[in-house]
């Protein structure tokens, strides 16, 4: 099974607060989900829950035939344990972060091709774990946040079980601040993400405006200087 967590829209893309507008950052969100979308319901033998607090992610996830799960309580760790609950003897559990505007599914296939019973994808940018495989889901316990790719490593190392690391360029970027939104462009191709950013015009809103330097007025203060110095002559 594939899970994938997603933030309410009012509270999605914080980080992107200074560039975007609420509605604005709603509309990438919904974006990159149905990107990531796209990839996880090409998974053969996968089911895709969408696991949310926000009804208009979960509409869409169920339009997109994924199945929707409403979020009982706050935070991505405890998400992903309600979905270990509601998935009680479950083979494997698949998480895949919502923003991942990258995402193939040639590029997710790969890693759940991996056999062993921990895979992970790190993200490129904060450590974060983008994509993580559990055969079986409780086989170690999830951590997120900055640097958990790490801490998800050694809970396996300490347990003595094989640990995998899937590094690829689609899995690995996600898109949380403004200085990845001209990476994103820079990778080309056709996603919906990729569509909405060029619809708001954010690569002219992010380009740096030149600085204009302000008229130097130098003969009006060197004519004040010396006014300044005849007033008040030099003692010797």
């Amino acid at each position: 099974m594939i899970a994938v967590p997603v933030k309410s829209l009012e509270r999605a893309k914080g980080r992107l607060s200074g560039v975007l507008e609420p509605l604005e950052r709603a509309a990438l969100t919904l974006a990159m989900l149905e990107d990531v979308l796209d990839a996880c319901l090409a998974m053969p033998g996968w089911q895709t829950w969408v696991i949310s607090p926000d009804e208009a992610i979960l509409e869409v996830s169920a339009r997109r035939r994924a199945r929707p799960v409403a979020e009982e309580e706050p935070g991505l760790v405890t998400a992903i344990r309600q979905i270990e609950e509601e998935t009680a003897g479950a083979d494997a559990l698949t998480v895949v972060l919502g923003d991942l505007p990258l995402i193939t599914a040639q590029a997710l296939e790969g890693l759940l091709q991996n056999i062993g019973p921990v895979v992970a994808a790190p993200s490129d940018s904060d450590g974060g774990t983008n994509v993580l495989l559990r055969r079986p889901p409780q086989v170690i316990p999830p951590r997120y946040g900055t640097g958990s790719f790490r801490k998800h490593r050694e809970v396996a190392e300490q347990l003595d079980i094989p640990f995998a690391r899937v590094d690829s360029p689609e899995l690995g970027f996600d898109l949380d601040r403004p200085e990845d939104v001209p990476m994103l462009l820079a990778a080309g191709g056709v996603t919906r993400t990729r569509t909405a950013c060029l619809e708001m015009d954010l690569p002219a809103r992010l380009a740096p405006h030149p600085i204009q330097e302000e008229p130097r007025a130098s003969g009006n203060r060197q004519g004040i200087r010396r006014r300044r110095a005849a007033r008040h002559p030099a003692h010797r």
